[in-house]
């Protein structure tokens, strides 16, 4: 459907578009007799005024005031108008051009009562059928131009998606159209959908939009004279309660606009202006009073307002009123049902991602995600990192097929299921085998692609097991980006595959960047050509930091994403980067300890001397006396040698591990047992301390402060 421009969008036949004056229509002028004097209209246009023909010389004839609209020397001509009716083409001789209204101003208006009678097409009165005077504006036909007002301005209310731009809108195609202010008020809180509002209904002052003081008048342009600063500009409170009874309730329910000079409205205006803004209002018909009634219920008002020195509203005017209402308030309730849809889908997309990632020993982490579009906010993309035993790290990125809510509930069934497969300490294989199973209890076509990294600090090693999803990136500390080769596997949720995991150096200093496809794949580029522009961008971000300093990984990043282009946002992108720190092998220490009852003993020495090598003799009270423990309680049920390891970070980590699966728990001895104070003293003493199963027991360990 072609959008029509309305009688004050449309530019003038004959005017440059790039005047600031060609918005503007002037009075219509006659050839100028011989010293008529040009007299400035109400907006500026040239009025020409004849001097009494008393004057006139012998013989010389009065120019012809009825000169044919664009037929004149100073006129244009415009026979396809909007404004023509039948039978404008044999009238367009004896009719005189009408004004239009500027876009930027307020439309020509006649100033007393005889010019607000609409004029023929022959020029003459409709109720007098008297003549009207030459060069006088033709008032015009408001009929035509009410309905290409309202048409333009609903098409205006309408392009708004949520709340301000609605009532924006509203204002903008209001002021100075159509008004020379206008005060908007919203229900607060407004109600969503079929919510019944609890408590008073209580209107808030949510915009307000006036003719501003000064206008343009450069290039020869004088508008209309503005008046002097008066109570209009300071008409409206912020805050009112409609009390059940009051006038201001009956004229909301009445659902219909009302002039203010009513008795009901009069009334109503103290309790919706405040004490004393009344007063502020105009006399007369210049002020309508429209409520804004959504699908169910009143959801605010509307308060046109026009200065004293303009023309006063029309009757007809209440039904253009009612117009903008109606349809503001619809958009208005849209907008509502639309912000909090977005409201949860922003909200489930942030509970199915990590809400922070954690810090693990020797590794540092950064994540993005970004959504398909602005009105496709949830997704199947995820990412993931998951602390294990041992001090290593799963680091986890998949992609469900699609971006709505049920991919969404879908990523997040899989990534609880991840979380859980990892906290049993599985391979990344099985891992995706479980994830692969899970996907086919879903449902047949549940199908996603994912990537599942063990990275382990000490051994400087990674695990990789690949499920159909895109191969990581592993840029080097000396500049160099990689793309590591590991087995494509097929999608999660085919059934019957195998997949395999291949094992990887993963040197200090260097950068594994996992993904998913929206970040190389669109409609502009298949994947592979967006895997190597994403490695060439790896590359050159990591030659302005030197080869002897990686970039910053936040950085780094926004380096990544700043490679999509206008057409490369069609799908969801998750983005997770891991820096490999490491943990130097002179900060580790690792024993085997046979399940015997010197075990303890022997493990207090050897506790004890590591501290004393590393500096940190302080501790050796407190690690001695958790070590005892925690290597007391292994041995006990251990029938395989118990592995001791101490970890020297930013923190002294001690870690236990027995081939025995059940893992213990915090009791409160009583004051009659001789044992079970154990695990009370570590959680007393220790910073932190846990306990995880593995495939082939368990590991407990705690953690203390440095000095």
């Amino acid at each position: 459907m072609t959008e029509q421009p309305t009688s004050f969008e449309r530019p003038q036949p004959g005017v440059d578009p790039a005047d600031p004056r060609g918005a503007l229509v002037h009075t219509s002028a006659p050839a100028r007799a011989p010293g008529a004097l040009p007299v400035q209209g109400r907006c500026g246009g040239d009025v020409t005024v004849p001097v009494s023909t008393a004057h006139t010389p012998p013989g010389t004839s009065q120019p012809d005031t009825s000169t044919p609209f664009g037929k004149g020397k100073d006129t244009v001509s415009d026979p396809a108008s909007e404004h023509s009716q039948p039978g404008a083409e044999q009238t367009a001789e004896r009719e005189a051009p009408r004004p239009r209204p500027a876009p930027e101003g307020i439309p020509l208006q006649p100033a007393d009562e005889q010019d607000r009678q609409a004029a023929t097409g022959d020029g003459q009165e409709r109720r007098t059928g008297q003549s009207l005077p030459p060069g006088r504006p033709t008032p015009m036909r408001r009929d035509g131009d009410r309905l290409r007002f309202v048409g333009a301005a609903t098409r205006r209310i309408a392009r708004g998606i949520d709340l301000d731009e609605i009532v924006m809108g509203l204002c903008r195609a209001t002021v100075p159209t159509f008004s020379d202010a206008i005060l908007v008020y919203l229900r607060d809180p407004l109600p969503v959908g079929d919510e019944r509002p609890t408590g008073p209904l209580v209107l808030r002052l949510r915009r307000t939009d006036r003719i501003p003081a000064e206008r343009d008048t450069e290039n020869g342009f004088l508008p209309a004279a503005q008046p002097e600063p008066n109570e209009l500009d300071s008409v409206g409170a912020e805050l009112c309660e409609v009390r059940p009874g009051s006038a201001l309730a009956e004229v909301l329910r009445g659902v219909r606009p009302v002039f203010t000079d009513a008795p009901a409205a009069r009334a109503a205006l103290p309790e919706l202006l405040g004490e004393g803004g009344e007063f502020a209002v105009p006399d007369g018909q210049r002020a309508i009073l429209a409520p804004l009634r959504g699908r169910r219920r009143v959801i605010g008002a509307a308060l046109f307002l026009r200065r004293p020195e303009r023309i006063a509203f029309e009757p007809d005017d209440l039904l253009v009123a009612a117009q903008l209402a109606t349809h503001s308030a619809l958009g208005i309730d849209k907008a509502v049902l639309y912000g909090r849809e977005a409201y949860i889908a922003d909200e489930l997309q942030r509970t199915m991602l990590p809400e922070t990632l954690p810090r693990p020993t020797g590794v540092r982490l950064a994540s993005r995600y970004l959504p398909a579009a602005e009105t496709a906010r949830v997704g199947g993309d995820w990412y993931d990192a998951i602390p294990l035993p041992g001090s290593r790290v799963a680091l986890v990125v998949g992609d469900v097929m699609g971006h709505s809510m049920t991919s969404a509930a879908i990523m997040g069934q899989l990534r609880t299921t991840a979380q859980t497969l990892a906290g049993l300490d599985l391979p990344p294989q099985e891992v995706l085998h479980h994830l692969d199973e899970q996907a086919q209890r879903l449902g047949v076509d549940r199908m996603a692609t994912c990537l599942y990294a063990v990275y382990d600090p000490v051994s400087h090693r990674i695990t990789i097991a690949n499920a159909g999803h895109p191969p990581p990136v592993l840029l080097h500390l000396g500049g160099r980006a990689e793309v590591l080769r590991v087995p494509a596997g097929a999608p999660i949720g085919v059934g019957g595959v195998d997949f395999e995991a291949v094992e990887l150096d993963a040197p200090a200093g260097a950068t594994l960047l996992l993904y998913t496809d929206g970040l190389v794949e669109s409609r502009l580029r298949d994947v592979w050509t967006g895997i190597e522009q994403l490695r060439e961008k790896l590359a050159a971000t990591a030659q302005l930091t030197g080869p002897d300093h990686p970039p910053p990984l936040e950085a780094l990043c926004d380096e990544v994403l700043d490679m999509l282009g206008p057409g490369d946002r069609d799908d969801d992108i998750a983005l997770l980067a891991a820096r490999f720190d490491g943990i130097a092998p002179s900060d580790v220490a690792y024993w085997f300890l046979e399940p015997e009852d010197a075990a303890p003993g022997r493990a207090r020495r050897l506790a004890r001397r590591a501290l004393q090598r590393w500096g940190l003799e302080e501790l050796s009270d407190s690690v001695e006396l958790l070590v005892s423990e925690v290597v007391t309680n292994a041995v006990r049920y251990a029938s395989r040698p118990v592995t001791l390891r101490l970890l020297r970070t930013d923190v002294l980590r001690c870690e236990v591990g027995d081939d025995v699966p059940q893992l213990p728990r915090l009791r409160q001895a009583r004051a009659t047992d001789e044992g079970g104070r154990g695990l009370y003293l570590v959680n007393r003493l220790a910073r932190r301390w846990g306990a995880t199963r593995l495939s082939t027991g368990k590991v407990v360990w705690f953690e203390l402060n440095r000095g």
